[in-house]
């Protein structure tokens, strides 16, 4: 195994995912050259994704992916289980409920991953009685049988990351861009092996997990589809909840810098559990001179295109993209919606989006043009925005400055920061670089569309505060400065 220098864990995302953090570990390791990287990918199960979307730069020197729900398990079994180790786990969660500051070092070591087995979690009977024991103590009014599966789909990928967690060491440096299964692995790996851990939170992971579980309709949001009644469907979603909840609790605990990407998200994960005297924030940036000549390519007037860029998904509401561009096209016809993006994450809503692009008249205005390269597209486009209903600090805001193009977004993660400007006095006198609205808000959304488009002066306005802005705080060099100074530091501790 070559050793490295920098592995990043990867939870759905590079190399199968384009744009958002996946583009955010491209520009890293390609900035880094001096560096060699490693990825380490989690995914759901195979079959959810399709080929690699990026190609490796050179500095990227090891590549390995796990599924965390395609485990495969011997035949059934009986078997009794090492007492002990179940006890050390009935333990862990008592801390847990009594909310002690602990550490996962107290409770997991490469001991306890030899003493119990996936087999011995699954099939052993010292497994059965202690979560008999956690459900008669938690959930005696709901069916047990519901409990228990829960639980196992809960825990089981647990075990792949406790077997990898013992392999991981020949890192010199582990790098999580999420808490959850990935930063709960790369904690395991700097418990085991004494490696430091760096944390970059791009969005908080537990509240878009709260999201992602309250809006599913099937049990839990890995797909083993039962039906429950909608008391037991709410209890047993909490328990998945929880168990983000504490896993990032343990994560936060582990990490040596727990980094992010605006001040309100360093305050969040303070909120949720984070020391803050490891918290700090370091923007994104983009590469301002690739980008400026983009600048030229454009014509001189605002043009009716209002761009989306983003994948085709519900947490980037596309639907209300689509309602607020049939308000805006009562306004001006000729005004056109380009959503660019990758549209095969979620068929069943890219469906229900072209069906309401068709049922509300727009499929001569709205057009849904999959992945294109952002140099065709930012030249000829009047808007970018954002219509999501989370976001971390969108990379594409920053690129759409640096392009010359004013944005309008709802307000989530860093977008009122970006666009009216946050950082200093400085950054707030270069005044308005678009306009920021309510989440859902299409009637929002379309005025302020229709009131940039309505007005030159004011789109050329801002046009010049976006270039401003991001010239000013948001360049690549920055960027990459931070995270070298960043990764020294790790590699002083770890020597």
């Amino acid at each position: 195994m070559k050793s490295v220098d920098i592995l990043i864990v990867a939870e759905g995302t590079y190399p199968y995912v384009r744009g958002g953090v996946s583009s955010w570990i491209d520009q890293l390791i390609r900035g880094l050259s001096e560096y060699r990287f490693g990825i380490l990918f989690l995914g759901s199960k195979k079959e959810d994704y399709s080929e690699k979307k990026y190609e490796f730069p050179k500095n990227l020197v090891y590549f390995e992916e796990y599924f965390l729900f395609d485990i495969e398990v011997k035949e059934p079994k009986s078997k009794r289980g090492d007492k002990r180790a179940f006890q050390r786990i009935e333990s862990f969660y008592k801390s847990l409920k009594r909310n002690e500051d602990i550490k996962i070092g107290s409770f997991f070591d490469k001991d306890f991953v030899r003493k119990i087995s996936l087999e011995d979690f699954l099939y052993s009977k010292n497994s059965w009685d202690f979560i008999q024991k956690r459900y008669e103590e938690n959930a005696g009014d709901l069916s047990f049988l519901d409990y228990f599966w829960t639980v196992r789909s809960i825990h089981k990928p647990l075990w792949l990351l406790f077997s990898l967690a013992e392999k991981v060491d020949f890192a010199k440096v582990i790098h999580s861009p999420s808490t959850g299964y990935a930063g709960f692995l790369s904690a395991l790996v700097s418990s085991f092996h004494k490696i430091p851990f760096i944390l970059t939170e791009h969005g908080i992971y537990i509240r878009e997990r709260k999201m992602d579980i309250y809006a599913s309709k099937d049990l839990d949001i890995h797909r083993y589809l039962l039906q429950k009644s909608s008391q037991s469907e709410d209890y047993l979603k909490k328990m998945w909840i929880s168990f983000f909840e504490r896993i990032g609790i343990l994560t936060y605990k582990e990490a040596k810098d727990i980094l992010s990407l605006f001040q309100g998200a360093k305050e969040l994960q303070v909120k949720f559990g984070a020391d803050e005297k490891k918290c700090r924030v370091i923007p994104n940036g983009v590469d301002i001179e690739r980008l400026k000549p983009l600048v030229k390519k454009r014509k001189k007037e605002a043009l009716r295109v209002i761009t989306l860029l983003g994948r085709v998904v519900p947490i980037k509401d596309i639907k209300t993209f689509i309602r607020a561009m049939r308000l805006t096209v009562n306004r001006f016809p000729d005004a056109e919606g380009w959503i660019v993006g990758p549209t095969d994450e979620d068929p069943n809503y890219f469906n229900e989006c072209e069906m309401m692009v068709e049922s509300m008249g727009l499929k001569e205005n709205v057009k849904f043009l999959g992945f294109q390269k952002i140099d065709d597209i930012l030249p000829k486009s009047g808007i970018l925005t954002l219509t999501s209903i989370s976001e971390g600090m969108p990379l594409v805001i920053l690129e759409g400055f640096a392009a010359g193009l004013p944005c309008v977004a709802t307000d989530v993660g860093s977008c009122r920061d970006l666009i009216y400007g946050a950082l200093n006095r400085e950054d707030m006198e270069i005044g308005k670089a678009g306009e920021v609205v309510s989440v859902a808000d299409p009637i929002a959304l379309s005025n302020a569309y229709i009131k940039i488009l309505n007005d030159e002066d004011l789109w050329k306005k801002y046009q010049k505060s976006a270039l401003r802005r991001v010239e000013r705080f948001y360049t690549q060099d920055i960027f990459f400065k931070n995270y070298k100074e960043v990764y020294k530091e790790a590699l002083r501790w770890r020597v």
